[in-house]
This record gives C-alpha cells, structure tokens and sequence, in this order.
C-alpha cells in the first residue's frame, strides 16, 4: 500500500508518503522550534497557531509528484500529544478522507515511533517478538512488542520523562532549548584529562522493576548548578547528566532482555538521537540485534505514523475518528 501519513502531536507539523510500509517516498517536516527556544519550551497555543499555517502546505509538499489516486489510505496520529495539535492533524485527515474517499487510519503515536526502525535502509527488517524502548520529551516506556498491535508495557516514568529531565538541566545550566542537542554540545567541549568530575545519582537503576525517575536528579543537577559553576564545570556537568540518563536507559534495558525472550531491541523517540546515548546501546547491548533509527526519524514526523498503520491497517470511518491527548503507549486503537 501507499499511505500518507499525518502527524501534529506537539510542535512539527509533519506528512509523508510510504510505500508498504517501508520506503519513505516523501517526508516533510515544519517545525516552530524557534519560536519555542525564545520561550525555553513549547507553549501549546503558539504550536497549534503555527500548525494552522503549516498543515495544508506540508501536505501538499509531501503530495508533489504523488497523485492522490495512487494513495491507498491515510494515517493520523490521535493520541497521545497536545489536544490543540491534534486537532489540527486529525480534523485535516478527516477532510481529506471525506473528499477523496479514502480510508482513514487512526495511530497512537507512542506505538508508531517503533515503526522507524523498519524505515531504514541501511538496515534488515526487525523480528519479533522484540523489546522496545521509548524516549522522548514527554515519555519514557519500556514495552514488550510480542507482534504487530500486541504490547505489553513493561514500566515507564514516575515523575520526569528522559527529554523533559534533558530541557530542565538545560536551562538549570543556561545552555538554551531543545535541552538534549544542547547539553551533547557542551558534553562534546569536555577535555576529560583535565574536566572536574561530577557524581550524579542514577535513579532506580538497580531496583527489581522497569520503571525510571528523573526528578531526583534533576533535583542534583540544581544544587550543583547554585554552586556558581564556570563554564568548564559546567560543560562538565553536563558530560555527566548525559551520562547518569543514558546510564539508567541501557541498564534497565538490559534488564528487561533477561526476562523476556526476545529477537530485537528497538529504540525510538526524540531522545535516541543522543549520541552518546546511541554509541553505549550499540555497544553494551549484546545477544540480539539493535536497531538504531537514523537521526531524522527519532525526532517527531509522519513517515512512521504512515509505516505503522501498513502493520496495523486498522481503518475507521473517517467521522469517528478523535483526538486523544491521553492515549497510553499500551492502547490498541480499536
């Protein structure tokens, strides 16, 4: 199939067109992330104003060359996200099902990051039964994806998600916004002969569950930063926030292998474009293939929103289909 693939859960405004779930035709992304480093975060209602302007362009920059007669369905992320976001993308898909006739496609968007791990080239085709691992800004999740629209959720977040833990030592630190490209860049300055050496807490990384919680160290990361640190030490705090998250996704990771019988490992979200981050699972992850999505598909666009409606080809009546900011990484849309 050939599927269009919409997706405005937070700031981007994204389209793309796949072809059987596997090969990116076209991919389009317009993001208001300047606008929210202004703010040092996303404001919601600036973010959805912004993807008023942008839905109807992207989608006819991701249909140039494609004619519509050749889509087969299209694909939407409802849930989770930011409510005024999701209606821009939702209500447009339901538009243009209705107009063109075309079957619609509704995607939880947590679920649908995995699928860009079936999106690169340079890469085989995952096996399942596989473990997942979703880090972002506002989630991080641990599943057990035993086959397509079959997922166990293994633990997650208390407090902090991984990316949100990231923004907030960020902007703690004074390095801007998004946190994570800004606290590898200071990582990256560190002369590791000379730099002072921080100790951070791991939080919960050896307790007997697979759940995170990064409010604890963030709450670390403040009291170092009210000691008036230099910009060397601060640069080297940040090699170390770097990695006491990174630390605390591989172990329980590797934790959760030794339970569950497993093909793969699959990683996805905003926050595996950590290089850091990316290098030590590539490296401590043993036993089973990992797959790593390129960079440009861990961050928020619509290519794996279309690739996993291919796998779960669900379709709703276009009507039906609403927005659900609230949406767990565990709900099979249904």
């Amino acid at each position: 199939m050939i599927i269009l693939g919409i997706e405005t859960s937070c700031d981007e405004t994204a389209a793309a067109v796949v072809k059987n779930g596997r090969e990116i035709l076209t991919n389009v992304v317009a993001s208001s992330v300047s606008l929210h480093r202004k703010t040092g975060g996303i404001i919601p209602e600036v973010a959805a104003r912004e993807q008023l302007k942008y839905i109807l362009p992207v989608i006819k920059k991701a249909l140039n060359k494609i004619p519509r007669q050749k889509i087969d369905a299209l694909a939407v992320t409802t849930g989770p996200g930011l409510i005024g976001s999701l209606l821009v993308g939702v209500e447009a898909a339901k538009a243009l099902c209705y107009t063109w006739q075309k079957p619609a496609v509704p995607i939880n968007h947590l679920q649908a990051h995995l699928y860009a791990n079936w999106l690169n080239p340079q890469s085989s085709t995952p096996q399942l039964p596989a473990l997942g691992l979703v880090v972002s800004g506002g989630h991080t999740d641990l599943i057990y994806l035993k086959n397509h629209g079959q997922i166990k959720w293994l633990g997650g977040t208390r407090d902090d998600a991984a990316g949100e833990c990231f923004d907030k030592c960020a902007r703690l630190l004074g390095l801007g916004y998004p946190g994570g490209p800004a606290i590898s860049q200071a990582a990256q300055k560190v002369n590791h002969k000379t730099r002072k050496t921080f100790q951070l807490p791991r939080p919960m990384i050896y307790e007997d569950n697979f759940d995170f919680s990064f409010s604890g160290l963030k709450t670390a990361v403040l009291h170092q930063v009210q000691k008036n640190l230099s910009l060397k030490e601060k640069a080297a705090l940040a090699w170390e926030i770097q990695e006491a998250i990174s630390d605390v996704l591989v172990t329980k990771t590797k934790k959760a292998m030794e339970k569950y019988q497993i093909k793969a490992v699959l990683l996805a979200g905003g926050v595996i474009a950590n290089p850091r981050l990316r290098e030590k699972m590539g490296q401590q992850i043993k036993g089973v293939p990992v797959f790593i999505p390129p960079i440009n598909l861990c961050t928020d666009n619509a290519t794996f929103i279309a690739s996993c409606a291919e796998f779960n080809f669900h379709p709703f009546p276009w009507s039906k289909i609403q927005a659900d900011s609230s949406l767990e990484i565990e709900e099979v849309i249904k």
